[in-house]
């Protein structure tokens, strides 16, 4: 493949439009993505290092994400149910492997109760201590372990499959919202079976659930594959992840599913009694996806002048401006708005009815249509007392938001045109924005035959490169360490293995020695 010069987006001519944002992609990634969160009123800092206030827009496309997701777990025959926030620390010192994998990122609540200090302030209460120290959830195998204990017996018993909407916490170092923050929102899927077989379908069931959703329901590109040895979940025997490009060409690990063997069973004492009497320790398995996906989405999406939401996931995929005028008026056309807003409901498209909002806030138009903008909003309607009389609308649909000569792309037509295209532009819309992140991804993949070309494509800072593709050999123990520090060197990880690439037939770019198949290398969030 061609090695990329940079990798972005195309835009229109950037002396001919004043964008809504201050900061432009090119120029500052990490300050552009802040700057999406802020003007698209997604979220904000809560007083609490590394936790976020998720506002109503950001929770609403978390919203119709958990509800999407979760229809996709149900139809999988999973039932939700719900774990302990807090965990008995003893729960994690029977999996010695994984508590070592989260120890540093583990939040301890060790007293019950809080006394005056007698200056003021409050203190833990010394005759508060707890006789065992609870950690605040980091991830639930542990817990829901010892409940599949009590609850598995007998074969008849398996496949037990569950899964918890909820919160979790990690006490990370580095922050960033909706990225990698000390507390998010998740859903961590827990199954048990009677073998390996029945278990890994499982694992590579819920990977492809989440390859799907991301390419269908976020619009988001990603690749399907097996992560290296030393990017296991603690404690599992295979973990399995989809891997997105962000447009400043870093990969985002957008959802995990693991393969837990028999490790888990043992610890937790999951047996169950098979066909012949025999007590056999379960297969288990986990999987899950977060609040991750959304900031996934602002980076692949996001465009100078906001957010650009995938309709799947819109909370509301029309809004409907009335230009308002404070007189007489106004009754007039907000009546002919809410006669368009109901002909939209009526409306079916990416197999849901059509959700519209009428925004009847006070307030300038252009100064409402510029908020909606930065929200991302699929398509915006923006109608006056003339558009009214006349029975027509002016659509400004987000992905096509500037003429050549840096307008704003308003397309007139009559109301009752619109209304018969409204769905087709919205499935347009979702298509469009996957199409143009494929080709991003796919032009920003480059193939190198040797850790020489590899680290020279990397060594500049100041460039995107996007991802390289090489062949390696599977190195394990003291090889795979030393191929991990070489990269590491260059801020650069393995990413995965991707699940349908051809056969490797050269030789280890790492090691030298015959490769065994392919895999991802790029910096990461």
């Amino acid at each position: 493949m061609v090695r990329p010069h940079r990798c972005k987006q195309e835009e229109a001519p950037v002396s001919a439009i004043r964008h809504a944002l201050s900061v432009k992609r090119e120029d500052d990634f990490a300050q552009w993505y802040q700057e999406v969160i802020s003007e698209a009123e997604m979220a904000e800092e809560s007083g609490v290092r590394g936790c976020m206030v998720i506002k109503p827009w950001g929770y609403g496309i978390w919203e119709r994400i958990q509800r999407l997701m979760d229809d996709r777990i149900k139809a999988a025959g999973v039932t939700n149910c719900y774990f302990p926030l807090f965990i008995p620390l003893s729960y994690f010192s029977k999996e010695a492997e994984h508590v070592e994998g989260f120890a540093k990122e583990m939040a301890v609540v060790t007293h019950h109760r809080l006394i005056g200090d007698g200056k003021g302030g409050l203190v833990p209460d010394p005759e508060a201590k707890l006789e065992e120290p609870l950690i605040v959830r980091p991830t639930s195998e542990t817990v829901i372990g010892a409940a599949m204990a009590r609850w598995v017996q007998s074969w008849r018993d398996l496949p037990l499959m569950v899964n918890q909407w909820a919160n979790v916490v990690r006490w990370e170092m580095r922050t960033r919202m909706f990225l990698r923050t000390s507390e998010f929102l998740w859903q961590e899927g827990h199954t048990a079976h009677a073998n390996r077989d029945d278990a890994m379908e499982e694992t590579l069931r819920a990977l492809e659930m989440y390859r799907d959703f991301a390419e269908n329901e976020l619009a988001m590109p990603v690749i399907a594959g097996e992560k290296p040895e030393n990017e296991r979940f603690p404690g599992a025997v295979g973990t399995y992840s989809i891997e997105a490009m962000m447009q400043d060409g870093k990969a985002l690990q957008a959802g995990t599913s693991h393969y837990l063997g028999t490790g888990f069973a043992h610890a937790a004492g999951i047996q169950y009694q098979d066909k012949e009497g025999t007590q056999q320790y379960a297969h288990t398995t986990s999987w899950g996806v977060s609040t991750r996906l959304v900031g996934g989405m602002i980076m692949v999406h996001g465009d100078d002048d906001g957010l650009r939401v995938p309709p799947m996931v819109a909370p509301h995929q029309i809004v409907i401006l009335p230009m308002l005028r404070d007189n007489d008026e106004d009754e007039a056309l907000l009546a002919y708005c809410e006669e368009l807003r109901k002909a939209l409901v009526g409306q079916t498209a990416l197999g849901e009815t059509v959700r519209v909002l009428l925004d009847k806030r006070p307030g300038k138009a252009t100064q409402k249509r510029w908020a909606w903008v930065k929200k991302g909003v699929p398509l915006i309607l923006e109608i006056g007392g003339r558009d009214a009389a006349g029975g027509q609308v002016s659509m400004l649909r987000r992905d096509k938001l500037w003429t050549e000569a840096g307008k704003a792309n308003f397309v007139g037509m009559a109301k009752e045109d619109f209304v018969a295209r409204a769905s087709a532009e919205i499935e347009d819309f979702q298509a469009s924005l996957h199409a143009e992140a494929l080709a991003r991804r796919d032009a920003n993949i480059t193939q190198l035959s040797s850790f020489d070309k590899l680290s020279a494509f990397f060594s500049d800072d100041k460039r995107y490169p996007g991802w390289v593709e090489v062949e390696w050999s599977r190195p394990t123990g003291a090889e795979l360490d030393a191929v991990v520090q070489k990269l590491k060197a260059l801020k650069l990880t393995m990413r995965n293995t991707p699940m349908d690439a051809p056969a490797a037939t050269g030789t280890c770019v790492f090691t030298g020695k015959p490769a065994a198949e392919r895999i991802y290398v790029a910096r990461s969030y």
